[in-house]
């Protein structure tokens, strides 16, 4: 890890990164993609050393309470965060002001914040995101390694149900030939219905290569999927979009389960739920961005 001294810590839309880069292996993870602009190594972790004054300094300032989102682009969870408890002090100051929160992870270290996000969600609102992809926990261990299995996720979103605290899962990215199966996503969904979850983001059946993290995806599947990078590049070449050929039947089984147990599935519903900032008094302000 490194540290480094920063000058703002909410993007326009009050999102924020508590870490830059991630130690979880993800063998699809987008954040590597160059055009982010991260200029060291990816597990190299870049720590806003100034991160709790520059949150506190800047919720004090705020005239209006908000959803304040994390997650998105790096893990608040990773494995660092043991030692740091730099997301649990951010935790601590979003609950302190009052406003909301939307956080995204794969870790089930979340359950040690379960206080604050409880305390959160009293006041005001908060939405926690759990990735689910691989129903298969074999299958899990190889494209998610060193992150909780999707069993332990999947506990997550129980204990949340069961603390009232609303859930989203992404179900994303989903890898052509290797987890785009009718039985893998009626297990996920299955997942789905007993946690109760308030919404579903899915993109579509497929996910994104570019330069970065299309190389570091490429060599997992040399090393995991013998063969399986070629016919990528047969089918694929260099597209952005990479679609299952099974896009069209996956999607229409999300739909009508996500209709029968209403669940919300339209993305920008979804998103719009989640920036939403709720409170006693009923007033509303929107934004944060994932």
């Amino acid at each position: 890890m490194h540290e480094v001294i920063s000058k703002g810590i909410l993007s326009s839309n009050n999102g924020m990164n508590i870490y830059r880069g991630c130690t979880h292996g993800c063998i699809y993870c987008d954040a590597r993609s160059h055009c982010y602009g991260m200029d060291h190594i990816f597990e190299d972790i870049e720590i806003k050393s100034n991160v709790l004054q520059l949150l506190e300094d800047t919720l004090r300032k705020k005239r209006k309470k908000c959803m304040i989102g994390t997650g998105a682009m790096s893990d608040p969870y990773i494995h660092l965060e043991e030692k740091l408890q730099n997301t649990r002090r951010c935790l601590e100051i979003i609950e302190k002001y009052g406003f909301g929160l939307a956080i995204q992870t794969k870790s089930n270290r979340i359950l040690r914040d379960l206080d604050l996000l409880k305390s959160i969600n009293n006041k005001a609102k908060c939405v926690v995101q759990i990735t689910l992809t691989t129903y298969d926990e074999e299958l899990c261990k190889i494209i998610e390694p060193n992150v909780s299995t999707t069993k332990e996720r999947f506990e997550v979103l129980k204990i949340m149900r069961d603390n009232k605290i609303p859930t989203v899962v992404w179900i994303t990215p989903i890898l052509p030939y290797i987890n785009d199966t009718e039985e893998n996503i009626r297990g996920i969904l299955d997942y789905c219905i007993e946690a109760k979850i308030k919404g579903i983001i899915v993109f579509g059946i497929g996910l994104t290569l570019r330069n970065g993290n299309r190389e570091y995806y490429y060599e997992n599947l040399d090393k995991h999927f013998k063969g399986l990078k070629e016919k990528y590049i047969r089918e694929y070449g260099n597209s952005y979009e990479v679609i299952s050929r099974n896009h069209k039947k996956i999607m229409k089984i999300i739909r009508e389960t996500c209709d029968k147990h209403n669940i919300i599935y339209d993305v920008r519903e979804v998103f719009d739920y989640m920036r939403v900032f709720e409170e006693k008094n009923n007033e509303v302000q929107i934004g944060f961005d994932i």
